[in-house]
């Protein structure tokens, strides 16, 4: 297998690897080839904070006692309801002789795997978070493995800045590239985005945009209509609930006179598959970014409609995507203000 995928600190069930582990040994020494980060920031993913906020009726006190306790069971960080974690940035603290990440102490990483499989222990009880944002900071260890993926953090971006980027860096990276299979072989290519207001869906209709397609944006309420209409990173924007397939086809299809092309899917709440379906011409692409997302759903929803489309896992790793994320917050200043403007509401 080459480089360690991290094996080793599975402690149960014994033989799989650690996504897929109930618990790993988040012990800070380290192997020949793991980094040890010292935690920063973590973030915690969509899908995954908006569960525990809805649990707790948005009491932060409890939100933050369920994380520690997730981290102190599981030794990381893996919400056993919706699966899913998030990532984090923090200084790299040692590296180990055979590590192939080519960083060093001192570093100040961002890592770009998620924390469903990264060795994490907490040290300060989480005592600077309110639990009401999906933004941690945080005071700990984290370990990388040979196989696992980091981004040294850019000079020129605020750390929460770039947390929120890297998050959903997959997202832009992997629509640029289903978007140009298209336009290479035809020129009108038409993208619709649910939940095109929010951190990944605003990447994604950026990179649709600059790779040729026609895009419409589809989002909850009348306040994200104005802010993102008001970005122009969509040709249109329309109101729509994602979990009413009816709905969403009809909003989408008036938008771009016909079905979609690609419809990408942002939204962090569940049920929103058959939609995306439904709106979605027949040779054309859905591609699922929410770890909402049931996938046999999915499957069984396209099947039951007769649906000629790829379906595709947005996995959050694309060769490059950090750095296409980055240049798109720089090349588009539309994008950069919805990122902060989401950071300063939290």
């Amino acid at each position: 297998m080459g480089f360690s995928a991290g094996l080793d600190r599975v402690l149960e069930p014994a033989g799989v690897l650690p996504q897929a582990a109930w618990r790993l040994d988040p012990r800070p020494e380290i192997g020949a080839d793991e980094v040890r980060i010292r935690v920063e920031r973590l973030n915690l993913d969509a899908a995954s904070f908006r569960q525990l906020s809805e649990k707790h009726d948005k009491n932060g006190d409890a939100v933050r006692d369920e994380v520690l306790e997730i981290i102190r069971t599981r030794g990381k960080m893996h919400n056993p309801v919706t699966g899913s974690g998030g990532m984090l940035i923090g200084v790299v603290d040692e590296v180990g002789p055979a590590s192939p990440l080519a960083l060093k102490p001192g570093d100040r990483v961002a890592t770009l795997v998620s924390l469903t499989l990264t060795p994490l222990s907490i040290t300060d009880g989480l005592a600077r978070w309110d639990g009401t944002t999906e933004q941690v900071p945080a005071e700990g260890a984290a370990i990388l493995f040979g196989r696992s993926v980091a981004a040294v953090l850019p000079a020129d971006l605020a750390p929460e800045l770039a947390l929120a980027v890297y998050d959903v860096c997959g997202a832009p990276a992997l629509t640029d590239r289903v978007v140009r299979s298209y336009t290479e072989k035809q020129e009108d290519v038409t993208v619709a985005v649910l939940g095109g207001a929010g951190k990944s869906g605003s990447l994604a209709l950026a990179a649709a945009r600059l790779a040729g397609a026609r895009t419409t944006g589809i989002v909850p309420t009348e306040t994200e209509r104005r802010a993102l209409y008001d970005t122009g990173l969509a040709d249109v924007v329309t109101i729509a609930d994602a979990r009413n397939p009816v709905e969403v086809a009809h909003r989408v299809t008036e938008a771009l006179g016909g079905p979609a092309t690609v419809t990408v899917v942002c939204v962090d709440v569940p049920g929103c598959e058959h939609g995306a379906i439904l709106s979605t011409a027949d040779g054309g692409t859905v591609i699922f970014f929410s770890m909402a997302t049931s996938f046999p759903a999915a499957a069984l929803g396209a099947e039951g409609l007769s649906a000629d489309v790829t379906m595709l896992i947005g996995n959050g790793y694309v060769p490059g995507h950090a750095a296409f994320a980055v240049d798109l917050l720089r090349r588009v200043p539309a994008v950069r203000a919805l990122f902060e403007a989401r950071l300063a509401g939290h």
